[in-house]
């Protein structure tokens, strides 16, 4: 079980004074992460939800007001507090500004840093709605209903805005849950087709003898059941966008068909013997290799190239953990607001956040949104998200703090499946740090590209097993 002791990141530069510091803290009951600058600061707030947040205002390079916004930015629940050497009322003033809970002046005595500290925790449980909620959904850190501030999301925000404007074919890649049909909408309505239908069929869900007839259109006696004529989804797209998804489950002859339509910009519908121009763009979406589809002889390799001319990747959500509490509150703002009657905005415990960062997501954002609207569903009546009303699965991941190995062995732990989820961890760390580029994660992490790589198959395998076990 996690501990409820409170987590601390103590972020000062004098390694004496921080040192010190947290052992004493480290007695009170905390438990406490050093950083001695800006930059490492924002690392470990990035990877975990703290408590707590102390830290000096003067730091070189990014200084605690930095630090300061971007942990408010990230966890609103999260206590700050600042330390100045100068004692200026402005530093003062900023500090409480910028969101912090309290400020203390150096040289000062440790029994104040306590008051201050039990002060701010008693105000946090008193607290019953959560203020900057609306400052984390900004639009900085969103595009058309898509939400992150991962160094993933940031380049795919920039690469919808750039491809958005043409009119070239589209190739959505990503796991089941990924988002895939919102990125298309937000292509769709950041495109000079947006005044026009964005029609989405999903080819999985199709029977392989209705779907020709779904997406192309029949005349009347076209087949039997076939009583009048009818549009298909192609044609319903006309000057607009059409997006299929899971399009690897597509018959090879209906691929023979779409490929002229990519093609010949031209179409018949089933039982017509005439043909009828179209001008629509194509957003394509998959969670399967289609490479080795067309190794496999399952996919025409014609089709791929002529699907593949833009290619999107959509980054799985344990590998943009930090866009986690983004999402969650999020959800949790829209769910609120949906329900009947509707239900004053809730926040979420630090403790709920830290298990809801560590857990993998096999399912990703959809597998999110159904934890926090489940959730909501056993919080009636309260003002807070507690880690107890989490489903199980989540609270039967590695405990989510850093420092608590020790305390669990006196209990025992699988040793196999913590160097597991330990060398994800890090896998991932390095790969977020490199977009996602194998051989410079492989670097980061000294050793070799290939070594990286069956790690790799290895952890997805074992996450595959799981998830598959009842």
């Amino acid at each position: 079980m996690l501990k409820k002791n409170n987590h601390l990141l103590l972020v000062e530069d004098e390694t004496d004074l921080r040192e010190a510091v947290a052992e004493r803290l480290t007695e009170q009951g905390y438990s406490v992460e050093q950083a001695e600058s800006g930059e490492v600061a924002l690392e470990r707030l990035a990877e975990f939800a703290f408590d707590i947040l102390i830290t000096d205002m003067r730091l070189p390079g990014i200084d605690g007001g930095q630090v300061l916004q971007s942990a408010l930015e990230r966890y609103p629940e999260i206590i700050g507090v600042v330390v100045t050497g100068y004692g200026t009322v402005k530093d003062a003033v900023n500090a409480i500004k910028q969101g912090a809970s309290n400020f203390i002046t150096k040289p000062f005595q440790f029994d104040e840093l306590l008051h201050v500290l039990s002060s701010a925790l008693e105000q946090r449980r008193l607290k019953s709605e959560n203020a900057c909620l609306r400052s984390q959904l900004q639009k900085l850190y969103r595009f058309e209903g898509i939400i992150g501030r991962s160094s993933a999301m940031r380049d795919l925000f920039q690469l919808l805005e750039t491809i958005a404007t043409t009119t070239s074919t589209i190739l959505l890649s990503g796991e089941t849950g990924t988002g895939k049909e919102l990125v298309a909408r937000a292509i769709h309505h950041n495109s000079h087709r947006r005044i026009q239908r964005f029609i989405a069929i999903n080819c999985s869900a199709i029977p392989e003898t209705l779907l020709e007839a779904e997406l192309f259109g029949h005349t009347r006696g076209a087949f039997t059941g076939a009583i009048a004529a009818r549009q298909g989804r192609l044609e319903q797209a006309h000057k607009g966008t059409l997006f299929l998804d899971e399009v690897g489950t597509m018959d090879l002859s209906i691929q023979t068909k779409l490929l002229r339509v990519l093609q010949e910009r031209e179409f018949q519908r089933v039982g017509d013997p005439t043909t009828t121009k179209i001008d629509v763009r194509v957003i394509a979406a998959t969670n399967t290799d289609l490479v080795q589809m067309v190794a496999d002889g399952t996919f025409r390799e014609d089709l791929y190239y002529r699907l593949n001319v833009i290619p999107v990747q959509l980054p799985a959500l344990r590998e943009r953990r930090e866009d986690i509490p983004l999402l969650v509150h999020h959800f949790v703002q829209q769910f609120c607001a949906e329900s009947q009657p509707p239900r004053p905005s809730m926040s979420v415990s630090q403790e709920a956040m830290r298990w809801l960062m560590a857990y993998s997501w096999p399912g990703n954002v959809r597998q999110l949104e159904n934890t926090v609207e489940f959730a909501l569903a056993l919080s009636p009546g309260l003002s807070q998200i507690e880690a107890s009303v989490l489903p199980k699965e989540i609270r039967n991941v590695i405990e989510p703090n850093p420092m608590s190995v020790m305390h669990n062995l006196e209990n025992g732990l699988d040793f196999d499946k913590h160097m597991n989820e330990i060398e994800r961890t890090l896998i991932h760390s390095a790969l977020e740090k490199t977009g996602g580029n194998k051989r410079r994660a492989a670097k980061l992490l000294n050793i070799k590209r290939t070594t990286l790589i069956e790690k790799l198959k290895r952890l997805e395998r074992l996450r595959d097993m799981g998830s598959s076990q009842p």
